[in-house]
This record gives C-alpha cells, structure tokens and sequence, in this order.
C-alpha cells in the first residue's frame, strides 16, 4: 500500500541526536531492492551513485554487502544530507564517500562529476521514489545525466510506482498518484511508455522490469546497442 510522501525528519518519526533519520520504508523494502541490485554488482567493482539517498540507510546497508563498490549517496535536502553523514559515520565503511548534492533539475547533476574530486565513469546509478515526487523536468535531468555518466557496461536502477500503458497497477497506487496531484500538479505516478521515451533520448533502454513488494517496480536502462 503506498503512503503519502513527506519530508524525512518532518514525519513524525524520531530524529536521534546526531542526526540520524529512521525511514519506515526502509525497513520493508532494502532487501528486496538488495535482492535486484546485488546480483547486478556481484563481482563487480566501481563507483555506484545514489540519487536522493534520504535518510543514507539504504546506501549503508548496500556498502556493508559490496565491499569492492565505492558507493557515492546524495540528497539536496539539508536535514538528509546531515543524516546521510550520521549514519556514514555510524557505520565507518571505508567504501561510502561524502554525500553529493545532486540537482536533477541540472543534467550535469553536481560538480564533483566534472572536476575530478567525484566519482569516475559510474558502474550504476540508484534513485528510489523520486520522480514521482518531483517535477518532470527531474526525470529528464536524472536520464540526460545516466546516459552522460555511466560506463559502457553501467545500469541505472529506478525503484518506485509505476503506471503501464496509462493504467495505473493497484488501486492503492492510483489513490497515491491522486493524492500527490493535489499537493502538487507537477508529482504524480510516472508511466513506463514515457520514462522509456527519456531513456532512449538517453541513449538507454529498459533491459528488466522487476516485480516488488508494495505494488512498485524495479527498472533498469543500460545502453542501447545503437547508441
């Protein structure tokens, strides 16, 4: 069932001294997103992004599983940034690096990815329950910077609700996609078709459609054999 999006730190879950924020939807979907991403990365080496970490838990607990990725989190959020640096510092992971501020409203994302202070060409990018809470123009700049940014051999992983066709998956994701049009005309439940459409002025095409728990889907872009 999905449930309204608010700001970390202002729903009404607790904030621990140093900052750290606790996401409820962490806890029910890490290891089924882990289940996806982990078998993309094993054996594998390289700098992995998260665009818009949130709360940092999830990119923690994927560094504790891949040892030989450099995980890059990144937020634009004040209050996400500070818990993203909490819980880095609770886990003191060699391979979790300062968190980014990543803009996708700018397709060149952030500045670290063009003066050699950031990561290099990236094995992955990750972005859960974003661009359905942003406007349109965020989905653009996250596919514009994906296809910039990624290796020959990179994935770009996109976890959240989607519609198929025009048609919403579950009626709970269709009381969802409502309620974020009245708080703001811009959000809303993306379609497939439209996101694919991104992708291929990208240079990207969806490879996996996965199944998730809670009516959300996993999709993966790589590069098209023609770009």
């Amino acid at each position: 069932m999905a449930e309204f999006v608010v700001e970390f730190g202002k729903d009404g879950r607790r904030v621990e001294p140093d900052g750290r924020l606790d996401a409820a939807a962490f806890h029910r979907n890490h290891q089924a997103i882990w289940a996806v991403l982990g078998k993309f990365l094993a054996g594998k080496s390289g700098d992995v992004v998260e665009v818009g970490s949130g709360t940092g838990q999830h990119v923690v607990t994927f560094a504790r599983h891949s040892p030989d990725i450099m995980w890059w989190p990144s937020d634009t959020n004040a209050q996400h940034l500070r818990s993203i640096e909490a819980w880095r510092a609770q886990a003191a992971l060699p391979n979790i690096r300062t968190a980014l501020q990543i803009d996708l409203s700018d397709p060149a994302w952030c500045p670290e990815l063009h003066d050699g202070s950031g990561p290099g060409p990236l094995l992955a990018a990750f972005c859960a329950n974003v661009i359905h809470i942003a406007p349109w123009r965020v989905a653009e700049g996250l596919f514009e910077g994906a296809g910039r940014y990624l290796r020959a051999d990179g994935r770009l992983f996109l976890y959240g609700p989607f519609k198929r066709d025009g048609k919403h998956t579950a009626l709970s994701n269709a009381v969802f996609d409502t309620s974020l049009r009245e708080h703001d005309a811009e959000w809303g439940v993306r379609d497939i078709a439209d996101v694919e459409k991104l992708a291929d002025g990208a240079g990207l095409v969806l490879t996996q459609t996965v199944e998730m728990p809670a009516n959300n889907l996993i999709l993966a872009f790589e590069r098209s054999k023609k770009a």
